[in-house]
């Protein structure tokens, strides 16, 4: 059962306290005259992790017993046996000595452990006649984890110690290829390993850790140094060595919620979640216990774009009160990892320099800033001239402008950079970020990505692994030259036929003109990507027709809205050119006269009061693309249609609202009480339905069975044509 120490009776410490202190004052005598061969130890656990079998409230637990305060805290277990308290050295060690300070809560018989893997356990030492004060204990052996095992008390109380220090020495170089530093003084800063200047030409890594040894040779080839992650743990292994073995370092990166900005992420409560900053805190540390001496890290960077991102989960005066904890806690962090390894800068990145005056006020062992910037790259030195800041910073992510920086097209979606325009942006981006000299000390622009997506393709050097413009502009930025390699093609001047109404399912044309620098034969692709019509960003190849001098035709999907549709140009040495632009797929016309435009019109039901109502059947007939029927959400319902005298037609044209039918049919009637079915089908999609039925009838009536959605069903037209 726990209990808190608090409420234990009195016991009289005052003789062990001074016990206590003759002991180690005998010990520190003892070590001064110590042979040579000891002279070389050190105290290998303090403020290192630790960890227990149980302890009485959160004010005894195992740190406390490892965080060099000889007389003032303490860990204390709970009143039964076995307990244990361990302590984990971070690396391999060989072992001396093991000093236990002992509260008045003694172990009579404990053992002294030893372990590699926090698993397996070989004892050092055995006592079985332990009588409180300090037991200094001679040790021989190895291991990472030292344990205290108790296992006999000498009464009721538990096992409590004010200290457990485990004395030895580790083979633990410093970080090998050299120490990190940021070196200099105010406007005069620079990065440097092992002494020697280093500045951050680099991209921000896209593909597997799986493919690390596929790509990085080419980011090598490209001039690039480093690379940045995200995320840090015990898959980044394979990375780290691979890029090692290019000479390329990491900026390792550590997430927080809500990281990525606007939109992304949980929320946190940095004031009140203890329980989550310790975990991340202790998440950290082990990775960077693990990996830092580890020649392929270049710093750590704690957080991505979390400052901003906390107006996502609050607002006002809360809002600036999460701010500051967040960037505190960051501190906090920098501050552990500092502790671990001190050979590597600690940075933390957000997306816009607004959160730099958090930074300045909470964050002061920070060894540099970080900051993603696009379309307003250039814009970053302005910030810092203007903020007084006092360290140097680095673009963690930057580029051509984004999907949220551009104006929109005609069509209402942002209008994307050309090829052209981007390769131009990544060449502005770093000629702005060198211009600020001994402030700036480089950048990880984005992206070495290899998606072939939406997002890829705005974005990505290599979607798909071809080569853009983008790719050799950032060559020539990190190297100087781009002589002797054969470029991507080059196009220019994109049109699509119809982009504000190009009908669903049928033909439109796009052209460019295509051009190859190198005089190589090319090969063509056309994609569609229906990220703002479906949400889908993936691009699927579209059935598409060549028509010469540039020019394809192209079918348009089936489903409405805006799509972006890319041409894409391949010379068969690795390269691609890619434009795209938007065209707005619309209902098809069709030739004829309108026989059910304003007839009247009745159906099983109608929505009243939801938004955009009243959805009457005669709204479904009176030929406007913003006005609709819409019934209840139930199966089945139906609506029909009085052409006022029996006539002949052709074609049927449904135009759904986002609430289609998935299973219906199509019946006739002379009388409106005798019904024949002309079509049927059980696999509707939505949008516009085209129907080509020959029938002479007065009356048309579709009966809807199935609800594609889980709302009712909703006709923008119901169309009958001659």
């Amino acid at each position: 059962m726990h209990r808190a120490c608090a409420a234990l009776p009195a016991r009289p410490r005052t003789g062990t306290l001074l016990i206590t202190l003759l002991a180690l004052l005998a010990s520190s005598l003892v070590m001064l005259t110590a042979s040579s061969a000891r002279a070389a130890e050190s105290l290998l656990s303090q403020g290192r992790p630790a960890t227990d079998s149980s302890h009485e409230g959160d004010g005894y637990a195992a740190s406390a017993a490892v965080d060099g305060n000889l007389t003032g805290t303490r860990w204390a277990s709970e009143w039964r046996d076995p307990q244990w308290i361990q302590v984990d050295l971070g690396a391999t060690a060989e072992l001396s000595r093991v000093v236990l300070t002992w509260e008045s809560a003694y172990g009579k018989a404990y053992e002294i452990q030893a372990s590699d893997n926090g698993s397996d356990w070989r004892t050092l030492k055995a006592v079985t006649d332990g009588d409180g004060g300090t037991d200094e204990l001679a040790v021989t052996g190895s291991g990472r984890y030292v344990r205290m095992y108790g296992t006999a008390r000498p009464g009721g109380y538990g096992y409590s110690l004010w200290e457990f220090q485990v004395y030895g020495t580790t083979g633990t170089p410093p970080a090998t290829g050299g120490a990190v530093r940021v070196t200099g003084s105010q406007g005069n800063w620079q990065l440097t390993v092992d002494g020697k200047p280093y500045q951050v030409k680099g991209l921000t890594w896209g593909p597997s850790v799986a493919d690390a040894g596929r790509y990085l040779p080419d980011l090598k080839s490209m001039g690039v140094n480093t690379i940045r992650t995200w995320g840090t743990d015990g898959s980044s292994k394979p990375l780290l060595d691979e890029a090692a073995a290019n000479g390329i370092r990491v900026v390792s990166g550590f997430w927080l919620q809500p990281g990525g900005g606007p939109g992304s992420g949980g929320c946190v409560n940095y004031l009140t979640d203890d329980a989550y900053k310790s975990s991340s805190l202790t998440e950290f540390a082990k990775w960077v216990e693990t990996y830092r001496n580890h020649p392929g890290v270049l710093m750590w960077n704690v957080g991505n774009e979390s400052v901003l991102g906390l107006q996502n989960c609050y607002g006002g005066d809360e809002l600036e009160k999460q701010r500051n904890a967040y960037t505190t806690f960051v501190n906090d962090v920098a501050k552990k990892i500092h502790s671990i390894d001190p050979n590597h800068p600690v940075t933390s990145t957000d997306a816009w320099t607004g959160a730099w005056p958090y930074y300045k006020r909470n964050a002061p062992d920070l060894d540099l800033y970080s900051v993603n910037s696009y379309g307003d790259i250039c814009g970053v030195r302005g910030a810092w001239e203007s903020g007084g800041y006092n360290k140097p910073y680095i673009i963690t992510e930057g580029g051509p402008a984004g999907e949220w920086e551009v104006p929109d097209d005609a069509n209402g979606v942002p209008d994307e950079p050309t090829d052209v325009q981007k390769a131009e942006g990544y060449t502005k981006a770093w000629n702005c970020i060198t211009a600020h000299q001994g402030v700036a000390l480089g950048a990880t622009l984005f992206h070495y990505g290899t998606e072939h997506d939406f997002g890829g393709i705005w974005f990505n050097v290599v979607p798909d692994g071809k080569k853009r413009l983008s790719y050799y502009a950032l060559k020539k930025a990190f190297t100087g030259s781009t002589a002797g390699d054969n470029t991507p093609p080059v196009i220019s001047g994109m049109t699509v036929q119809n982009a504000n109404g190009a009908a669903a399912g049928k033909e439109f044309t796009v052209g460019a003109d295509i051009r190859d620098p190198d005089s190589d034969t090319l090969t063509y692709r056309i994609y569609l990507s229906g990220n703002y019509a479906t949400g889908d960003k993936a691009l699927v190849e579209a059935a598409w027709r060549s028509t010469g001098n540039g020019t394809f035709a192209v079918k348009a999907p089936e489903r409405l809205g805006v799509w972006k549709v890319y041409i894409q140009a391949e010379d068969g040495h690795g390269n691609a050119g890619i434009e795209t632009k938007s065209v707005k797929v619309v209902v098809p016309p069709v030739a004829g006269t309108n026989l059910a435009l304003g007839r009247p019109a009745t159906a099983t039901s109608a929505q009243a009061g939801s938004t955009g109502c009243p959805c009457t059947a005669a709204m479904a007939v009176d030929g406007k693309a913003d006005t609709r029927w819409a019934s209840d959400w139930s199966d089945p319902q139906s609506i029909q249609v009085d052409l006022g005298e029996r006539k002949s037609f052709r074609h049927i044209q449904l135009v759904w609202d986002p609430a289609y039918a998935k299973a219906y049919e199509v019946l006739v009637s002379d009388d409106a009480t005798t019904w024949r079915p002309v079509y049927s089908t059980t696999s509707g999609n939505g949008d516009a339905d085209d129907l080509d039925l020959v029938q002479s009838a007065r009356y048309v009536k579709l009966n809807l069975t199935q609800r594609g959605t889980a709302w009712g069903y909703s006709l923008w037209e119901f169309g009958v044509y001659s």
